[in-house]
């Protein structure tokens, strides 16, 4: 039975993950506290890892009840802790030295800062999909998994199962974990953010190229060709079903509903 193993939270967009053992769908469809916040220049344009390199040398700690974000420069031992509302002007200075430009911060709590506004819920993968990917570029699986950055994973599946939450044509596959229904939508996009090392920031050579023919090569027959125009996608989008909050756990079964 396929199960949720794991709940990946980015506070901040673009910056490191956190597991939790349990997570609120809202009724956006984003997780409560994922990608809540978003580092901007100062023409509004999002401070991301597709633009921004450096910033995979930031570790990043976020207290969210205390909303309390702690920044760390990798291969340094100083921790920069910042109350985001009391030392707002403190957090930003400092951020703006690394970055070497004046950054803002927002905050959405409803809805997130999403890549996928057509499917701005959580994303999936399964942990066997994450060991078969890194076995192809020689890396462990926690790494794999900081560089693809899905919300959710599932255990008890074979590798790329997740493609079976996607349908042919335009359909949707709808699902439920825990409390939660969903709507599978398409096979995610990848940017150039899984070519890099997730603490350094150093590319791999012809990543993409390499991942695309070999994800070619290995797709499943419960796969929907269709929705592949291009062979560099992994994990699967969402959108809510439901427009009421809806807790998922780790533990909880996920049971296909049916397909639309």
């Amino acid at each position: 039975m396929p199960t949720l193993s794991r709940i990946n939270l980015h506070p901040v967009k673009s910056f490191d993950a956190q597991a939790v053992e349990s997570a609120v769908v809202l009724p956006s469809g984003a997780l409560e506290h994922d990608r809540r916040f978003v580092l901007c220049d100062r023409q509004g344009e999002y401070i991301n890892g597709k633009g921004r390199p450096e910033i995979h040398r930031l570790r990043s700690d976020f207290d969210l009840s205390a909303r309390v974000w702690s920044l760390r420069i990798e291969q340094t031992t100083e921790t920069h802790r910042f109350h985001i509302d009391t030392q707002r002007a403190e957090l930003l200075a400092w951020l703006g030295d690394y970055f070497a430009t004046p950054v803002t911060l927002m905050e959405n709590p409803d809805a997130g800062f999403p890549d996928d506004t057509d499917s701005p819920g959580p994303t999936l993968i399964s942990t066997a999909t994450l060991s078969e990917v890194g076995y192809w570029f020689g890396l462990d699986q926690d790494e794999t998994r900081q560089r693809f950055r899905a919300n959710l994973e599932i255990e008890g599946v074979e590798p790329f199962w997740e493609d079976r939450l996607v349908a042919e044509g335009m359909g949707v596959v709808r699902f439920q974990i825990g409390e939660a229904e969903m709507l599978g939508t398409n096979p995610c996009q990848r940017c150039v953010v899984p070519s890099r090392s997730p603490t350094t920031g150093e590319t791999i050579g012809a990543f993409a190229k390499t991942f695309s023919g070999k994800r070619q090569a290995t797709l499943p027959p419960w796969a929907p060709a269709s929705r592949f125009d291009h062979f560099y996608r992994l994990s699967v989008n969402t959108r809510p079903v439901n427009s009421r909050p809806s807790t998922i756990r780790v533990g909880d079964e996920l049971r296909i509903l049916e397909n639309d």
